[in-house]
């Protein structure tokens, strides 16, 4: 009978504890504070993903604000501290403040952007412009038009009104905007229109400036890899590229771009082969990417077996793909199988008929079977569509008009 009574009083103490605690819960609710507000730029737009932080001693709460710049906290009475802060855009604290039992504080932030030291005495004046006779370029032709291809894709990625402005203009334009607002965007339309006027030391400057305030772009770092690349600094470009395509290995972007260069440092690197046997693995119903696993295999290791099959993997994605076709040519003229590089080179120009290696590689195959005719026509072709291209290329590089870059005067203090 004891022993019973001491039960029932245990259970009731508990029972009683668990009803304290549960009022004391209660209570605390209803004696909550909140703090609310809205998070701006300086040109009071309204901020959204940034880092709200509300200190109390050894306590931190954390928030995000939303797509109109709003926060909410619901907190005990306590003494806080306020912080917020977006990447790019600077931060900003107030506090401390204490907030009583059921009371509700407004506290809008504006977060003011830092100046990076950087802006302050940049290495280069942009000092005007001048004619794009000087090509500017490094190393062969082949090299300086995958360059120029680069950078077209590279511009592509950034601010689609680039082409609509005085370059000299723009060029300023986008300087003043990341000195004032040293955002992503800024960063890389700044770097890209340096870019795309030749003007590649300045450009390396900038996106690696911009890499270093954002590092997880993946478009800055491939703007820093094509700088590197059009100044002819190939192993730079190599490590840049490479830390493009491993930043989000499933983004087939950097793949694209890696595809597009023609510098052997790079492509018959070791870490090229690995990244486009990567994107093969990523993406095997991309057509395109099987393609560029297969050559990149034939040309590093002379793997015609895997070849084969990755380019008939590409061909049965997509059976107008000339370039697979070529490579296929490319392989059999190499193990002097001339009848059948010669089938393969005709799929290739019958797809694309202004292939100028498909045309020039044909032209070979004839040459070695001794169909002199067929040869000489194939290498009338090729001069012919050679030529149109040269003067298209040409065309287009003048009208690239190249800013006349100075360096700045370190004893200025004004800007131009």
């Amino acid at each position: 009978m004891a022993s019973t009574l001491h039960r029932v009083a245990a259970c009731a103490l508990v029972s009683i504890a668990l009803l304290a605690q549960v009022l004391a819960q209660v209570l605390a609710q209803e004696n909550l504070a909140i703090v609310r507000g809205t998070v701006r730029d300086s040109s009071k737009h309204p901020l959204s993903s940034v880092t709200i932080q509300l200190k109390t001693g050894d306590q931190t709460l954390s928030a995000e604000s939303d797509s109109q710049g709003r926060y909410r906290f619901s907190v005990l009475p306590a003494t806080y501290t306020l912080r917020a802060e977006l990447s790019g855009q600077g931060d900003a604290t107030f506090g401390p403040f204490a907030l009583n039992a059921k009371e509700e504080k407004t506290i809008d932030l504006t977060l003011a952007a830092q100046k990076p030291e950087f802006y302050d005495q940049p290495t280069f004046v942009v000092a005007g412009v001048t004619d794009g006779a000087n090509r500017g370029g490094h190393g062969s032709d082949v090299i300086l038009r995958s360059s120029e291809a680069l950078t077209k894709a590279t511009t592509s990625l950034g601010d689609p009104d680039q082409a609509r402005v005085n370059p000299l203009d723009a060029v300023r334009e986008y300087q003043h905007a990341a000195e004032q607002n040293p955002s992503e965007r800024n960063f890389f339309d700044w770097g890209a229109e340096l870019l795309a006027h030749r003007a590649n030391g300045p450009a390396i400057e900038v996106f690696t400036k911009g890499n270093r305030l954002f590092p997880r772009s993946t478009r800055m770092l491939l703007g820093l890899a094509v700088a590197y690349y059009a100044n002819g600094s190939y192993d730079q470009a190599a490590q840049r590229f490479f830390e493009a395509s491993d930043l989000n290995p499933t983004d087939p972007g950097p793949y694209l771009f890696l595809a597009k260069v023609q510098s052997t440092t790079i492509t018959e690197s070791a870490g090229y082969l690995e990244r486009m046997a990567r994107f093969a693995k990523l993406e095997p119903n991309n057509a395109w990417a099987n393609f560029y696993y297969a050559a990149s295999l034939w040309k590093n290791k002379g793997d015609a077996q895997q070849a084969e099959v990755l380019l008939e993997k590409a061909l049965h994605l997509d059976p107008k793909m000339a370039a697979a076709h070529l490579q296929f040519g490319i392989i059999y003229s190499a193990h002097k199988s001339f009848p059948q590089a010669i089938a393969a080179f005709e799929q290739a120009i019958a797809i694309d008929p202004r292939m100028e290696e498909g045309h020039y590689r044909l032209a070979q195959a004839y040459a070695r079977t001794g169909e002199n005719q067929k040869a000489q026509k194939e290498f009338e072709i090729h001069h012919q569509l050679a030529e149109e291209s040269a003067k298209q290329v040409e065309r287009e590089r003048r009208e690239v008009q190249q800013f006349v870059i100075k360096l700045r005067n370190p004893a200025a203090n004004t800007r131009q």
